[in-house]
């Protein structure tokens, strides 16, 4: 990255957070996509779904009874397929990916539940992680009205969908938060206009 790119990067990023009104989403995110919004429109965390993520079966159930979900205590498990710790919430896996211990990532989990505003709930999902046709047809079908799940080919039948290009030979999608292969620096999940999905305050405005 030249410097160039470096300035104009930045002031990309400085444009969004001036474009951005709504500075207090809860986000409620599959995986480490909704971290890199708040990191960068410099908000405060309103959401447990923070450095970590989900299966896409288990997220999608998850969010079908969200708030009995979240009155589970997390429960550590050892999981030898990943590095780091992992716990379940009821019969939903949680894996902490960028937590060191599991205490830490409990921790954290449960001082931002204490954050979420009800009202000003935002659901974001993806279509890798064992998500099926099926489970994006249900992930459509939640009654959330402001919700995108982003996925590798264009499925117009459902409202929630958002296709992002490149993937079309993958099974999913492929990590949101890389870079592009371009002169302008830009990840894949900046083809998504989140600041104005951010932006929407009632279910009229929703997608």
């Amino acid at each position: 990255m030249n410097l160039v790119q470096r300035i104009e990067w930045r002031f990309y990023k400085e444009l969004k957070r001036l474009r951005l009104k709504n500075r207090q989403p809860t986000i409620i995110a599959s995986n480490c996509i909704g971290t890199f919004m708040y990191y960068d429109m410099k908000m405060q965390y309103r959401s447990p779904t923070i450095n970590l993520s989900f299966n896409m079966n288990d997220y999608v159930r998850f969010l079908e009874n969200l708030k009995w979900y979240l009155e589970q205590p997390v429960v550590p498990f050892q999981d030898d397929r990943f590095g780091y710790p992992c716990g379940m919430v009821g019969d939903v896996e949680i894996r902490f990916n960028h937590y060191k211990t599991i205490e830490e990532a409990t921790e954290k989990w449960n001082a931002r539940k204490l954050r979420i505003d009800w009202d000003n709930l935002f659901i974001v999902g993806v279509d890798s992680d064992d998500c099926t046709y099926d489970t994006i047809k249900r992930f459509d079908a939640l009654p959330y009205p402001r919700k995108v799940i982003f996925t590798h080919k264009p499925y117009p039948e459902f409202k929630s969908a958002y296709y992002i290009a490149d993937f079309e030979e993958e099974n999913c999608v492929g990590i949101l938060t890389d870079f592009k292969e371009q002169f302008l620096i830009r990840r894949y999940m900046d083809d998504f206009d989140y600041i104005s999905f951010l932006n929407q305050t009632s279910s009229e405005d929703a997608l």
